[in-house]
C-alpha cells in the first residue's frame, strides 16, 4: 500500500523486502528437494525393471485382438445388413401407407398453387374449400398439414387483395378510357341518326326545290355532304364496330364479384364498387375551368360522362346485383342536375354563336346517346330551350355589329343600275317591284340605297342561323315556325330598331341621309311580307294558321321613320336657328335697304333646295316638315322682334323687317312642297302678317309689347315680394318698396289699357 501511496523511498524498501522473501523461499525449496531425492531415485529404478514385461504383454494383447477382429468381421457385416433391411422394409411400409393418405392433399395443394399462378382465383377458392372440408382432416397430424391449414386463410386474403387490386386497375382503366368509350358511343349514335335523317331529307329534296330556290340549294348540298360523310364513315367502321367491351376488359369485375361472393363478402364488394364509382362520377362531372372556350372542352366533358354511364349500363346488364336500375337512376339524376348546372354556368360565358351552336349539337348527340341506353333526357331538351334564348342573344349581338357595319358603309344614295343584268342582281337580293320604274330605260336608279338589300339578306341569314339551332330538337314544324318568327321579331324590333335609332341620332347624318333612311325603311317595311313567306316556305307552315305569329317589322320601321322625321324637323329648325343667329338688324337705321335681308334670302334658298330633296318622301312627311320649318321661322322672327333686350327701334328698321316678312310670305305662297290646300302654309306667318295687313304702326306694336312685358315683370315681382317677405310689414324699407311696385303696376296697367283701346 505504501508503494501506491507514493511514500518517500517506499519502492526501494519494497524491492529489498521482496528480494529477502525470494531468498528465503529458495532455501526452503532446496531443503525440500534434498529431503525427497532418495525416494525418487528408488521409484525410477523399479519402473525400469517392469518395463520389459509390459512391452511383452502389450504385444500379446495386440496380436490377440487382431486375430479376434479378423474372425468377427463377416458376422458383424451380415448382422448389420439384416438390421438395415428390416428397418427399411418397415419404413417403406409406413411411408406407403402415409403417402396414400397425403398424396391427394399434396396434389390438391399443388393444384391450388398452379391456379394461383395462372390467376384462376375463383377455382382456387373452390380447391381451398375441398382441402379444408375433405382432404386436410385425414392428415391433420402432420406438420406440413398444419402449415397448409395456416396458409389457406392467407391465400384467401391474398386472393382478395389481388382481385381488389385488379378491380382498382379496372376502375383506373375505365376512368382513363371513359372519354374514348363515350366518344365511340356518341359517334355510333350520331351515325345511326345522321344516316336515317339523311335518307329522309334526300327523299324530300325534290319537294324542297319547289319551296324556295336559295333554301333548296342549301338543303340539297347539305344532304349530299351528309350522305357522303355517312357512307364514308360506314365504310370505315364496317369491318370493326368498337363497343365498350372492346375498349375495356370487364373480367376483373366479374372475378372480383365471384370471389367476394364465394367468400361471403359480396355486400362489401358491392358497397365498395358503388362508392368508388360515385367518386369517379363526381370527378367526371367536374368540368375544367376553361371548358367554355373551345368546343373540344365540351366534347371531352360529354364523352367522359357518356363513357361512365355506358360502363354502368353494361355492368347493370351483365352482373346480377352489383348495380341496380334504382342505383343507376339515382346516379343519373344526380349527374343530370350537375350537368345542367355546369352547362348553365359555362354556356353563359359563350359569346360566339357558332360555339353555342356546336354546344347545342353536342348536347343533342349526348342526349340521344344516353336516351338510347334508357336514361331519361327530357331535362336536357328543356335546357336547350334556355340555351336557345342565349343563342338568339349572341346572334342578336353579332347581327347588331353587321347592321352597324352596313349602315356605316352605306352612301345613302339611290342604287344606280346601268343595265338589265345589274337590275336583276339587285332584285334577286331584294324583292323590289315598281312598274313605273320598269318602264324607264337604262341607266336608272332604284329609290333605296345599297343598305336595303344587304339588310334584307342579313335578316334571311339570321333566320337560317336561328333555324340551325331548332333542328334536331324533336319539335314540330309549328313550334319551329313559332321560334323562327319570335327570334326574327326580336331581330327587327330590338336589334335593327336600335341600330336605326342610333343611326338617326348620329351627328354626321344630315337631312339628305335622313330622307334616304325614311325611303329605306319604307321599302324594308314592304319587304316584311316576303320575310313571312320565306319563313313559311322553310317550315311548311301556312300563314293562315291560327297560331302563326306575325312579324312586327311594320311597327319597327314605322317607329324608325317617325324618329327620322322628327330628326328632320329638328335639324331643319337647327339650320333655321343658325341662319337667324347671323341676322344683324340695325334697329336704329333711318331707312331700309329696299330689299330683303341677305341672311333671309340664303335661308329661303336653303329651304327651297332642301324641300326639293323631299320629293321622294311621302307627301304628309314633306308637308309637315315644310309647315314645321315655316312656323319655326315665324316664331324665331317674332321672338327677335319682341326681344326684351331691344330698347328702341326706328321706322327704317321696322320697314326692313317688314320686307323680310313679305319675302317669307312669298316663299310660302310659292308652294315649295306640293299638296297644301289654299293658303294653309301662309297661315304660319299670320302673326307677322298682321303687322302689315291691319296697318298697325310697328312702333306702336313694339311699344305696346314692351309695356306688356314690363307689366308682366312687375306683377310677378309684386307677387313674389308678397310671398317671400312674410315679415316685410315690420320693416319700413320693405314697406316702401312694396308700395312703389304697386304704384308702378297700376300706372302700367292703365297705360296698356288706354293704348290697346286706341290701337
Amino acid at each position: 500500500r505504501s508503494v501506491y501511496d507514493d511514500q518517500p523511498n517506499a519502492h526501494q524498501r519494497f524491492m529489498e523486502k521482496l528480494d529477502a522473501c525470494i531468498r528465503n523461499h529458495d532455501r526452503e525449496i532446496e531443503k525440500m528437494c534434498n529431503f525427497h531425492h532418495q525416494g525418487f531415485v528408488d521409484a525410477i529404478t523399479e519402473l525400469l525393471k517392469v518395463r520389459a514385461d509390459a512391452e511383452k504383454l502389450k504385444v500379446q494383447v495386440t496380436d490377440t485382438n487382431r486375430r479376434l477382429q479378423d474372425a468377427g468381421k463377416e458376422v458383424i457385416a451380415q448382422t448389420e445388413e439384416i438390421i438395415r433391411c428390416r428397418v427399411q422394409q418397415r419404413n417403406i411400409t409406413t411411408v406407403v401407407e402415409k403417402l396414400q393418405l397425403c398424396l391427394p392433399v399434396l396434389e390438391m395443394y399443388s393444384k391450388l398453387k398452379e391456379q394461383m399462378n395462372v390467376k384462376r382465383y375463383y377455382s382456387a377458392l373452390k380447391t381451398m374449400e375441398q382441402l379444408e372440408n375433405l382432404y386436410l382432416p385425414r392428415v391433420s397430424q402432420y406438420r406440413f398439414c398444419q402449415i397448409m391449414i395456416e396458409n389457406l386463410p392467407k391465400l384467401r386474403e391474398e386472393i382478395k387483395e389481388i382481385s381488389m387490386s385488379d378491380l382498382k386497375d379496372f376502375l383506373e382503366s375505365i376512368r382513363k378510357h371513359s372519354d374514348r368509350i363515350g366518344e365511340t358511343a356518341m359517334k355510333q349514335a350520331q351515325q345511326q341518326k345522321t344516316f336515317s335523317t339523311a335518307l329522309q331529307k334526300q327523299n324530300n329534296v325534290s319537294y324542297g326545290r319547289n319551296v324556295h330556290l336559295g333554301r333548296s340549294r342549301f338543303m340539297e348540298s347539305k344532304n349530299e355532304i351528309t350522305l357522303k360523310r355517312t357512307f364514308e364513315e360506314d365504310d370505315e367502321h364496317e369491318e370493326e364496330v368498337l363497343t365498350a367491351q372492346d375498349l375495356v376488359d370487364f373480367s376483373p369485375v366479374y372475378r372480383c364479384l365471384h370471389i367476394y361472393s364465394v367468400l361471403g363478402d359480396g355486400e362489401i364488394f358491392e358497397n365498395y364498387y358503388r362508392k368508388q364509382r360515385r367518386k369517379q362520377a363526381r370527378l367526371v362531372l367536374q368540368p375544367q375551368s376553361s371548358m367554355h372556350e373551345t368546343v373540344e372542352g365540351y366534347r371531352r366533358y360529354f364523352s367522359q360522362i357518356v363513357g361512365f354511364f355506358v360502363v354502368e349500363d353494361h355492368i347493370l346488364h351483365v352482373t346480377q346485383g352489383l348495380v341496380t336500375r334504382t342505383y343507376t337512376d339515382e346516379l343519373w339524376n344526380m349527374a343530370l342536375s350537375k350537368i345542367i348546372a355546369v352547362l348553365r354556368t359555362h354556356s353563359s360565358y359563350c359569346s360566339d354563336p357558332d360555339l353555342v351552336l356546336e354546344l347545342k349539337n353536342l348536347i343533342v348527340v349526348f342526349a340521344d346517346t344516353l336516351q338510347g341506353y334508357g336514361f331519361p333526357v327530357n331535362r336536357l331538351f328543356d335546357l336547350l330551350f334556355e340555351i336557345r334564348d342565349q343563342y338568339n342573344e349572341t346572334l342578336l349581338k353579332k347581327w347588331s355589329g353587321l347592321f352597324r357595319d352596313i349602315f356605316e358603309a352605306d352612301n345613302y344614295s339611290p342604287i344606280p343600275v346601268a343595265n338589265e343584268e345589274e337590275y336583276k342582281i339587285v332584285i334577286s337580293k331584294f324583292p323590289f317591284q315598281d312598274p313605273e320604274l320598269d318602264k324607264q330605260s337604262f341607266p336608272k336608279k332604284l329609290p333605296m340605297s345599297q343598305s336595303v338589300p344587304q339588310i334584307y339578306i342579313q335578316v334571311k341569314e339570321f333566320i337560317y342561323a336561328s333555324l340551325k339551332f331548332s333542328e334536331s330538337l324533336h319539335r314540330s314544324s309549328t313550334e319551329i315556325d313559332d321560334m323562327l318568327r319570335k327570334s326574327t321579331n326580336l331581330l327587327l324590333t330590338r336589334t335593327l330598331s336600335s341600330c336605326l335609332q342610333n343611326l338617326i341620332k348620329k351627328p354626321h347624318i344630315g337631312l339628305t341621309e335622313l330622307v334616304q333612311i325614311i325611303i329605306n325603311t319604307t321599302h324594308l317595311e314592304q319587304a316584311c311580307k316576303y320575310l313571312e313567306d320565306f319563313i313559311s316556305n322553310i317550315t311548311n307552315i301556312s300563314q293562315v294558321t291560327v297560331h302563326t305569329a306575325r312579324l312586327y317589322g311594320l311597327s319597327t320601321f314605322k317607329d324608325a321613320r317617325h324618329a327620322a322625321e322628327g330628326e328632320i324637323y329638328t335639324k331643319l329648325n337647327q339650320k333655321i336657328d343658325e341662319f337667324i343667329q347671323i341676322a344683324d338688324y340695325d334697329w336704329t337705321m333711318s331707312e331700309s335697304d329696299g330689299r330683303a335681308s341677305g341672311y333671309l334670302m340664303d335661308l329661303i334658298n336653303f329651304l327651297r333646295s332642301t324641300f326639293q330633296v323631299f320629293t321622294h318622301l311621302p307627301g304628309k312627311v314633306a308637308q309637315t316638315a315644310c309647315m314645321s320649318a315655316c312656323q319655326h321661322l315665324s316664331t324665331s322672327l317674332m321672338q327677335m322682334l319682341l326681344d326684351s333686350e331691344l330698347k328702341q327701334i326706328s321706322m327704317g328698321a321696322i320697314q326692313q323687317f317688314n320686307l323680310d316678312v313679305i319675302q317669307c310670305e312669298l316663299f310660302a305662297s310659292s308652294e315649295p312642297v306640293p299638296g297644301f290646300q289654299g293658303d294653309t302654309l301662309q297661315l304660319a306667318f299670320i302673326d307677322l302678317r298682321q303687322v302689315r295687313h291691319y296697318r298697325i304702326f310697328p312702333f306702336q306694336v313694339m311699344f305696346l309689347t314692351h309695356l306688356c312685358h314690363l307689366l308682366f315683370y312687375f306683377s310677378r315681382m309684386k307677387d313674389s315680394s308678397k310671398k317671400n317677405n312674410i315679415f316685410a310689414q315690420f320693416r319700413k324699407n320693405d314697406r316702401d318698396k312694396q308700395k312703389l311696385i304697386e304704384t308702378v303696376v297700376k300706372q302700367l296697367r292703365s297705360l296698356v289699357n288706354g293704348m290697346s283701346q286706341h290701337t
